[in-house]
């Protein structure tokens, strides 16, 4: 006997949202997770046992082409790494979805486009109580109803950098975000920006998705549990071999996120798929993307009084004019405190306060495009990573553009500093969507156009990475997806051919 009808390998944004889609349709779901609940702590709100100690960092380690190993800063625990998350809920912009031509090159566009997504869209941010204003952004795609909540309000200071960047000229407009700011603050008077969600104060995969999907008996989640290979027979998977012997399921849904699920699948090679499973096209583990970004910190005599600062949002650059390609998104970093820059500058304390008191602090994010040659490969036990930037003359025209507006709104001295292979921006791509399965390791539903009962639910079916964060998408993708696997099995059910699109 199968041991559920569908197993989900994950439970990070895409296998938590799946499930949470699955739930109240009477199939039998197991969600597998290596890691475990994050449980309340101390740490959770010390900003120094955080970015100082590295508390909740895994000790998981990857490798360079050169062998360098490095920890990637990606988290194993129940909800993935939106437990960190900064609960950015956007939309990709309509013309994300067609190619789209920057200064590092065109993208290659999707096979759907944002009509297709928009409904689950509206779904998934009911999900996940979003908070926002649809009208407030020029650059915001079309919604068929608004945020199912108003934005998180700007605090103070905040609300008079708006009025500044108003009044030099750019279009500022409310983050949409996930996040109950009462339940949030009552806990510790802290950003949420890569602090661990353990009270439900934001919502994430697990306080959200996996909480709805609980609800229904017959959707479990083990943890503890790691996939080690999956096993097929021709085009059909037969069974996952895991730490807690083998399980198997008519459907397996891997969504271990952007590198472990293209590893699983390199791992897995056997006779009959010897370039590793759903592999034909050779596209598993290409096209790896992880957004250039770069954090920009705009200091004044004004001392910054914020405590969550993350509401806010510019989008003036986003597409780009008739003479300028697209350049990105900026958003607000979560506040940047004193032991934060110390931390992660090496800064002396005193001047790591000096700036951090008087800093508003900015998230400047441009799109990586995809590349055949950025990828994902496995030398043995271990993952191997060859990250190949595209695009960064766009990310430090953004990153320009955004220094110049920033003086000329009253901010004398702006600094800025890039994130490196350590932090994982929004890390996506290495088995994408497509409807040629010479060009894509999956169709536009997000089934292995090589194996007739294996689905990808992660960030590794985005095409491109577009310049937003990816959490609601990867969440829209995971809920058409589930209404494809309802449909489809209702129809096997009946003896009707299981439909593909």
């Amino acid at each position: 006997m199968n041991d559920a009808d569908i197993i989900i390998v994950g439970s990070g944004m895409g296998g938590a949202t799946l499930a949470a889609g699955l739930a109240g349709s009477g199939l039998r779901v197991l969600i597998v997770e290596r890691g475990q609940l994050l449980h309340d702590s101390p740490e959770a709100r010390d900003p120094e046992a955080i970015f100082r100690d590295g508390h909740f960092r895994p000790d998981e380690t990857w490798l360079t082409p050169d062998g360098t190993r490095f920890n990637p800063g990606n988290y194993t625990c129940v909800g993935g790494n939106s437990k960190f998350y900064g609960a950015v809920m956007m939309r990709y912009r309509e013309a994300d979805f067609a190619p789209i031509r920057h200064m590092g090159g065109t993208t290659p566009g999707w096979p759907i486009d944002h009509a297709t997504l928009s409904p689950f869209y509206a779904r998934a941010e009911a999900l996940y109580q979003v908070r926002g204003d649809a009208r407030a952004d020029p650059s915001e795609p079309p919604h068929d109803s608004a945020y199912p909540h108003p934005p998180i309000p700007h605090e103070p200071d905040i609300v008079r950098l708006a009025t500044r960047l108003t009044r030099a000229g750019l279009t500022p407009s409310p983050l949409p975000l996930a996040v109950d700011l009462d339940r949030w603050l009552s806990r510790a008077q802290t950003p949420w920006d890569a602090f661990p969600d353990t009270t439900g104060g934001k919502l994430d995969a697990e306080s959200a998705a996996l909480v709805t999907a609980l609800a229904d008996p017959n959707i479990t989640l083990r943890t503890g549990v790691e996939v080690r290979k999956i096993e097929a027979d021709g085009t059909r998977i037969t069974g996952l071999l895991t730490s807690a012997g083998r399980l198997t399921a008519p459907r397996i849904v891997l969504a271990a996120g952007a590198v472990h699920s293209a590893a699983l699948l390199l791992r897995s090679a056997d006779e009959d798929h010897p370039n590793g499973l759903a592999n034909r096209s050779d596209q598993v583990g290409r096209n790896f993307m992880n957004h250039n970004a770069s954090a920009v910190l705009a200091l004044s005599h004004r001392r910054n009084r914020s405590v969550y600062q993350k509401t806010l949002q510019i989008n003036d650059w986003y597409l780009g004019t008739g003479e300028e390609p697209p350049l990105g998104n900026v958003q607000l970093l979560g506040r940047v405190s004193t032991p934060i820059l110390a931390a992660q500058t090496g800064l002396p304390r005193p001047l790591a306060a000096l700036i951090a008191n008087h800093a508003i602090d900015f998230y400047a994010m441009s799109e990586d495009l995809p590349d055949p040659e950025s990828r994902v490969t496995v030398r043995g036990d271990d993952i191997v990573l060859d990250w190949k930037r595209s695009n960064w003359d766009a990310h430090l025209a953004l990153v320009a553009k955004l220094k110049a507006t920033l003086k000329r709104a009253g901010f004398p001295i702006v600094l800025s500093r890039a994130f490196d292979r350590r932090t994982p921006s929004h890390q996506c791509g290495t088995a994408r969507l497509g409807a040629d399965p010479a060009t894509s390791v999956c169709d536009p539903l997000g089934k292995a156009h090589d194996l007739d009962n294996l689905y990808i639910c992660d960030a590794s079916l985005l095409p491109t990475s577009a310049a937003v964060n990816p959490s609601l998408t990867i969440a829209a993708l995971a809920l058409r997806q589930a209404d494809h696997l309802k449909d489809s099995s209702s129809s096997d059910a009946t003896g009707q051919k299981e439909f593909v699109q």
